[in-house]
């Protein structure tokens, strides 16, 4: 089954409220064939010296959790 791009919205769509109680949010720049999934991050979070670790250990663990075809989410 292919990626799809709604699918991954929709995800990102629950992930976004908790992301936006610390001032921050995310938004899908793109998904690609192979499972990779491209966020920004953004407000708070975009500069964040957390940045990195909520994109693997928040954003890329639920996403795959949902969504088995995503392989890695990578920051824009």
């Amino acid at each position: 089954m292919a990626l799809n791009k709604e699918d991954v919205q929709s995800v990102l769509d629950l992930i976004r409220p908790s992301l936006q109680a610390d001032g921050g949010d995310v938004s899908l720049v793109d998904v690609a064939d192979d499972g990779t999934v491209t966020v920004q991050l953004e407000g708070a979070c975009k500069g964040c010296p957390m940045s990195q670790m909520t994109l693997a250990n928040g954003v890329e663990r639920i996403l795959k959790e949902r969504i088995p075809e995503v392989t890695k989410v990578v920051p824009a």
